[in-house]
């Protein structure tokens, strides 16, 4: 089937950290609202939509917040609760539709391509909508239209609280008024150099020739270029096949170094959460598995709430670890397995670890994209012959 006959549905829940605090408060609606930290080193995980009319946004200093919207109500926030509140949409819509894709801690893609033939699929889908709102309280918006792309942007463009339906005869007319910048994926350093060459519009970008856009951007331009003119091939992918990502390490001899152990589990787990922030991803359940010198596998899962952090990662693995090594028997193998990925930045978990945690996080990331994923590790992590 090609990419003019899908049906695929965008939904999206409206400043959801705000949303999910003012359901346990209602006295905040109508409130400039922001989710995040007042330190000098913090930044806003999210804001109402209050808040953004004094131009708030997520990921903004909180010093500049602050100035922005002194009046401003200004909460923590509880990664727990925001894990909780995305599973129970995540289980209302799995139930009801054929193929959903979790894509982020707020946002889900369902395809409901072919089932117009049962269902109109915007009547289908605004009943959808109506049932998440229903059951949790929430307010959540959708756009319908034929590919991932343009159904986010129908999403973005009817918030907050709406639905739009961009059928295919009206892809390139609602495109093209639009800024690049509403393009998802364009990064910001993208948008100046292209706005600096005088193209600010879809319509204006939909237009440049594919080799002049390549010979500007490489790959990236040609990708920009199909986002232009509504062409996404990319499919939605199963929550229930969520790819994970995972490491072992088998020893060169059997060991009951405990210590040991634990520097190289330190080791594993920094460079999974390595590889989560590089690919802004967040994870949320992990598995512990220890192979015996006897060739027999025994494994632990924890869920947790979202997490890209080392600090946190590191300290469940350590705990599943302890939990399962039960036999003081040799160790041949350990490995870790995080799953349940979805799409997210960091600041999201500023509230359950210190700024400078964050910080250090953050610094050497930097090192690992220039040197390499192994170019720096905690000192808990650097003696892993064993």
């Amino acid at each position: 089937m090609n990419n003019n006959e899908r049906q695929i549905i965008h939904m999206d829940i409206d400043a959801f950290f705000v949303s999910v605090e003012v359901r346990k408060d209602p006295r905040l609606e109508g409130h400039a609202v922001i989710i995040g930290s007042k330190s000098d080193r913090g930044a806003v995980a999210s804001c109402s939509y209050e808040a953004r009319k004094y131009g708030v946004h997520a990921a903004m200093p909180s010093k500049l917040a602050m100035r922005l919207c002194p009046q401003a109500i200004w909460i923590r926030g509880n990664m727990d609760t925001y894990s909780q509140a995305s599973n129970e949409i995540t289980e209302i819509l799995k139930e009801r539709v054929p193929i959903i894709e979790k894509a982020s801690i707020d946002e889900h893609y369902i395809d409901m391509t072919g089932m117009d033939r049962f269902h109109g699929t915007l009547k289908y889908a605004h009943e959808l909508r109506e049932k998440v709102i229903r059951e949790t309280h929430l307010p959540i918006s959708l756009g319908l239209s034929i590919n991932k792309t343009v159904s986010k942007m129908a999403t973005n463009e009817c918030k907050p609280n709406g639905e739009l339906n961009v059928e295919k005869p009206k892809v390139q007319p609602f495109l093209n008024p639009l800024s690049i910048r509403k393009i998802p994926g364009l990064g910001e350093k993208t948008f100046i150099k292209l706005s600096d060459m005088g193209i600010k519009r879809i319509e204006t970008l939909a237009q440049v020739h594919p080799d002049y856009m390549q010979s500007i951007l490489g790959k990236n331009g040609i990708w920009l270029l199909q986002k232009a003119k509504g062409i996404d091939l990319s499919p939605v992918i199963p929550y229930q096949e969520q790819k994970s990502i995972s490491k072992q390490s088998t020893f060169d001899s059997d060991s009951i170094d405990i210590e040991s152990i634990n520097y190289l589990l330190t080791a594993m787990v920094m460079e999974l959460a390595f590889e989560l922030r590089s690919k802004h991803k967040l994870a949320a359940c992990m598995t512990l598995t220890i192979r015996y010198a006897t060739f027999e596998d025994v494994t632990k899962q924890s869920s947790f709430s979202y997490t890209s952090l080392d600090s946190l990662l590191i300290k469940k693995a350590k705990d599943l670890f302890k939990q399962l090594y039960t036999k003081r028997v040799l160790i041949r193998l350990v490995g870790v397995k995080l799953t349940n990925l979805v799409g997210g930045f960091e600041q999201i978990d500023l509230y359950t670890e210190s700024e400078e945690r964050y910080s250090l996080c953050q610094a050497m990331d930097k090192v690992r994209k220039r040197f390499g994923p192994k170019a720096i590790f905690l000192a808990s992590g650097l003696d892993l012959k064993l």
